[in-house]
């Protein structure tokens, strides 16, 4: 980060001859087979259950030729190099299901190879109104015909198991013999006619140019064992047992053809390949259509032959009801989606379309995810492994908490439904209630590097946040009753057991040994943001535990005898709560990112190159743990999420300290710098951190988007929009606005659902309006707000405006590092600047020679 940065720094990253702007989808008119690996992430159509990259439909050039099943995985033994006790030892790696994708031309049996081919037009459109990717080329073959080609790939959000292809082929100025091959291809094992086996899972020796721990483990032995084929006319089935997993898939397609031609078909069925071939004598101008209905079911070990009758049903309902009616299915599902989730940026259609692909990327990854997880890249790409994360709780769940409640509520079953997991975790780290895995698809924990992983003890805060945030917002007291709660009583134990009690004066409840947000400072005592985020976990349990007991006796007495919880407990909950230890350093004025933190030296971030970022895949963690260097947001998290509990002369402070040594390695970082910036004045820094994380897939800033979508981060301008430019806090079911709209910026807009009730919140310099605009409930008829002091009562009488005489303070540039200064730790101490020699590959040339 430079020290100064403002509206006129920011230029377009994307080639807009090749992306056009459109406020309504993402369009490429110039195919590329340079950044091939980040468009198949970036056109990608997807449900939250099921995801196809946007590869091309003939199937033959990729970076990656992906389809994901959420939560279909392989496992795999974790060898340790050195073993201890209570280390991860299954490992988990999402599964490249049967791609049925692939569509192949053939004109006078010349192929079309999209690279290769001679093409007079192209565009290709991933439409957010639509849901589908559309495709539209003009070829020209080697012997001059001319060929259109227009294709139509979706997958549904109404039925989570149903993709569909239309694909129209029409010679233009001449007869030709055409052939179409529809095929159904294990990838994730075989090898076609064209392909070698994926980049991904090939066998080698990894050096340090390939080195990236952000990508998925390699699999080399075979994965899906084939237990089912059949072909029945123009349908197909191949199913699937994982080896080690045990985890069961079919895969099913049907075709139907449309054409004036004469025609004739063949089929082809092995244990990985199913392939439907038309061959039709094509007539000039009369097209040929092709509809391929696809289906994907799933298990954790359902037998194939009971999956493969559920995929005919599903064929069976998508033949009969026919691709048009699955089409204005989608349509309708999204037009109410947007009148949820959209958020307007009035006179800036460039942000406008960014911040759309960003949401409707969000939808794509968690709509139909239905009880299981959101996957860090959701079911775009083979990122992580295809893990869960804290991404889902801190990221994800705020937008679809207050914009998609159900799918928020899902998300939520899924922690629930990995309790005993949880609980079984944290009795192996020898503490009492449940640890939730620092990543998972299962519900082990899957994390081999327990420093950065394990110790991260906060995933339990974050869990309970979210589950609380989600039940404050929603009114869904059900939930609680029905079980939820039990997540809040067991993370709430984890902490007491956890922490301990240490006097010199006034008693204080410590937390050691943990390692908090930021991953470049492992296995300290007093992470801040640990400690503020348990001190709100252990509150809120309590709470929670004591409303139930006066609003619902009997469910409280069952909840007692399941957990056989005791009131003394609930009292220690919050007595440890009041009195969590908080640091702060007198000198500095701040907030100490944990115990330890101060005494290290600082990086000097402006003396690192771009060539040696991220600090990860060029320094020994040992390395980075000796310096003052941030991975991501950690002390500026918790100033957001518990910004209740911190003055706004401490957030200013705290900022100023932290922003300067946040490298912003991490995609999470960008979203949560972006909106403390705003709160304390700094404008145009909080805009360039929020263009930074609009941008981080579509301009591919940090060159892994090929992997797939940052889900988190797409979450996380949602909530750069509201939280931040908007103003919106939540604290605890307690709801103010204090907008920090950015010069320029005529009008932001965005919906929130609060207790059944819809409220379009529409910001501009001069005021804050707020309009009922759907009411679901009769107890969400009324929705209060305050606005800097003031209490505002929203009806669906009518809008209620509110003026607003400033946008908070504006200072220009951005936090310079203290020690330009001359800042000293408590001790008197001199606090100094530099730079680790980094590692060269002539170092290690050199020695050899020697």
């Amino acid at each position: 980060m430079s020290e100064t940065a403002s509206e006129s720094d920011w230029s377009d990253p994307l080639d807009r001859t090749r992306f056009p702007v459109d406020e309504w989808a993402l369009v490429e008119i110039t195919p590329s087979s340079d950044d091939m690996g980040n468009t198949e992430t970036l056109f990608a159509v997807g449900n939250g259950y099921v995801g196809m990259r946007g590869n091309m439909d003939e199937g033959r050039a990729g970076h990656v030729h992906g389809t994901f099943i959420n939560g279909l995985h392989e496992t795999w033994p974790i060898r340790h190099a050195e073993e201890a006790f209570g280390f991860a030892r299954v490992g988990q790696t999402i599964v490249n299901v049967p791609d049925a994708k692939i569509i192949r031309l053939y004109v006078d049996d010349e192929p079309f190879i999209l690279p290769e081919a001679d093409l007079l037009d192209f565009r290709r459109r991933l439409d957010f109104e639509e849901g589908a990717l559309t495709r539209s080329l003009l070829w020209r073959t080697a012997s001059g015909k001319q060929v259109q080609v227009d294709s139509r790939r979706m997958v549904s959000f109404v039925d989570r198991h149903l993709g569909v292809i239309v694909y129209d082929v029409t010679v233009l100025d001449a007869d030709a013999s055409v052939a179409i091959s529809s095929q159904l291809f294990n990838r994730q094992d075989g090898i076609d006619e064209f392909d070698q086996p994926p980049a991904e899972f090939e066998k080698g020796r990894a050096t340090k140019a390939d080195f990236d721990p952000r990508k998925a483990e390699a699999l080399t032995e075979r994965v899906l064992r084939p237990r089912l084929k059949r072909v029945i006319g123009a349908r197909y089935t191949l199913g699937f047992r994982c080896t080690n997993s045990g985890m069961t898939v079919v895969a099913g397609i049907d075709h139907t053809i449309d054409t004036e031609n004469e025609w004739e078909e063949s089929t082809s069925l092995s244990d990985d390949l199913a392939k439907h071939v038309y061959r039709v004598k094509a007539k000039a101008g009369q097209r040929i259509r092709i509809v391929k209905n696809i289906s994907y079911h799933s298990s954790r070990g359902v037998p194939t032959r009971e999956l493969a009758d559920r995929s005919d049903r599903t064929l069976d309902r998508a033949a009969a009801e026919g691709h048009e009616f699955a089409a204005q299915q989608q349509r309708e599902w999204l037009a109410d989606f947007w009148d949820r989730t959209d958020v307007e940026i009035h006179g800036q259609p460039v942000v406008q379309q960014a911040v759309r692909w960003n949401l409707f990327q969000l939808a794509q990854a968690s709509a139909r995810a239905d009880g299981q997880g959101v996957a860090a890249k959701g079911v775009s790409g083979t990122g992580y492994g295809g893990h869960y994360f804290w991404d889902t709780e801190i990221y994800v769940l705020p937008v679809l908490t207050y914009t998609s409640p159900i799918a928020a509520r899902n998300a939520l079953r899924f922690r629930y439904s990995i309790l005993e997991d949880a609980r079984m975790r944290a009795g192996e780290l020898n503490q009492h209630g449940a640890l939730f895995p620092w990543r998972t698809i299962s519900g082990e924990e899957s994390s081999a590097y327990y420093a950065a992983g394990t110790a991260q003890y906060h995933i339990d805060a974050d869990i309970a946040f979210a589950l609380t945030q989600y039940v404050a917002a929603t009114g869904d007291t059900d939930f609680l009753v029905r079980g939820a709660i039990d997540i809040l009583v067991e993370t709430a134990r984890m902490w007491a057991d956890l922490g301990f009690w240490r006097s010199n004066g006034t008693p204080k409840f410590h937390i050691h040994g943990v390692t908090g947000p930021d991953e470049y400072t492992t296995v300290v005592n007093d992470n801040l943001y640990t400690n503020v985020m348990a001190g709100a976990n252990l509150r809120c349990a309590a709470l929670a535990v004591q409303s139930l007991r006066e609003l619902d006796p009997a469910s409280y007495a069952h909840m007692v005898a399941r957990l056989s919880l005791g009131e003394a407990e609930v009292e220690e909950w919050t007595a440890a709560a009041a009195a969590m230890f908080i640091p702060f350093d007198p000198v500095l004025g701040i907030h100490p990112q944990d115990a330890q933190f101060l005494e290290k030296e600082m990086w000097d971030l402006s003396k690192t190159g771009a060539d040696q970022r991220p600090l990860l895949l060029h320094y020994h963690p040992l390395v980075i743990y000796r310096f003052q260097v941030i991975k991501q947001a950690d002390v500026v998290l918790a100033l957001f999420l518990q910004g209740d509990k911190f003055s706004a002369e401490e957030k200013k402070s705290d900022f100023d300290y932290y922003d300067p040594i946040t490298t912003g390695d991490s995609t999470l970082s960008a979203v949560v710098q972006s909106i403390i910036a705003a709160e304390v004045g700094y404008s145009e820094l909080a805009l360039k951190y929020f263009m930074d994380g609009l941008f981080v897939d579509l301009a591919d800033l940090h060159k892994n988007s090929a992997d797939g979508v940052h889900i988190a981060s797409t979450g996380g301008m949602w909530s750069a929009l509201v939280f931040g430019f908007g103003g919106l806090r939540d604290h605890e079911g307690r709801f103010t606005i204090d907008p920090r709209l950015p010069e320029g910026w005529d009008r932001l807009s965005y919906r929130i659902m609060i207790n059944g009730t819809r409220v379009r919140v529409d910001v501009t310099e001069h005021d804050v309006t707020f309009t009922s605009e759907v009411v679901t409930t009769a107890a969400g008829a009324i929705v209060s707000f305050t606005v800097r002091g003031l209490e505002v009562v929203v009806t669906g009488a009518a809008p209620v405006t509110v003026s607003l005489d400033h946008h908070g303070p504006r200072t220009p540039g951005a936090p310079k590092t203290i020690t330009v200064g001359d800042a000293r730790r408590a001790d008197g101490s001199l606090i100094t600047a530099s730079v680790p020699i980094s590692w060269a590959p002539e170092f290690e040339t050199a020695e050899l020679n020697d």
